[in-house]
């Protein structure tokens, strides 16, 4: 299955972008007629058919809706601090959105050794990786948030905070605590970890600190490996 991503699209007919048209009619060779599949990233699959096979202006037809395609049981919001190496981080973005994520908040902490990203070229990255996944929910990409604000933010879920500072006592591996179903927050810091200020700043406000397990990992293996373990306790029967 070939997906197209169309946030603008207005049923029945629509109009690929010049990107996705070129892609659609140059790279896949699909004639008038061929029918293919889009999704809006909030939920809906569109089956559509091929009215007018211009490669800059692909003009389509949907016959078909699906809606909440795959809709995950719960809502999982990501915040990790941008590594140093943006080709990490955009390795997070993609693996997370294969595996299943809701929103994405970069983080700005105390030990942060990137305070910017491209949010354009980012979006890009997951957009790819919407597609070649097939995911109907395109992941929400947040502005760069410092850490204490977004810890001030309500949700409606239990919040996490991940770290290595052994100093704060017990951090329970995240897998025995979490329950199938729940919405979670988890924050993730920078390759120097959280400052013991914002542990404490966070602890206060009400979130849990846990583990992800004996290893020592890096940012960007920490922020899948978390993804992937709520994927896989809400995959349990």
């Amino acid at each position: 299955m070939q997906l197209f991503y169309a946030p603008d699209i207005v049923p029945p007919c629509h109009i690929l972008t010049e990107e996705e048209s070129r892609h659609c009619i140059r790279v896949l060779r699909m004639h008038q007629g061929d029918t293919l599949n889009l999704t809006d990233g909030r939920g809906t699959l569109y089956t559509a058919r091929i009215t007018s096979a211009d490669a800059r202006r692909c003009a389509v037809e949907v016959i078909e809706r699906q809606e909440d395609f795959e809709k995950m049981p719960y809502h999982l919001v990501m915040a990790v601090a941008p590594t140093k190496n943006i080709d990490r981080y955009e390795w997070f973005l993609e693996k997370a959105t294969e595996v299943g994520v809701g929103e994405i908040y970069p983080l700005e902490c105390d030990h942060s050794e990137r305070r910017a990203i491209k949010p354009e070229r980012e979006m890009r990255v997951i957009t790819s990786a919407v597609k070649q996944s097939l995911k109907a929910y395109h992941p929400v990409l947040h502005d760069m948030t410092p850490v204490r604000s977004l810890i001030s933010m309500p949700f409606d879920g239990r919040r996490f905070i991940a770290h290595c500072d052994r100093s704060t006592g017990e951090r329970p591996y995240m897998g025995d605590i979490l329950k199938k179903g729940e919405n979670a927050l988890i924050l993730i810091g920078p390759e120097g970890d959280f400052s013991p200020e914002e542990i404490t700043f966070a602890l206060a406000n009400g979130f849990e600190q846990i583990s992800l397990g004996y290893q020592r990992l890096r940012t960007e293996t920490a922020a899948v490996a978390a993804t992937v373990m709520v994927s896989m306790l809400n995959s349990l029967k």
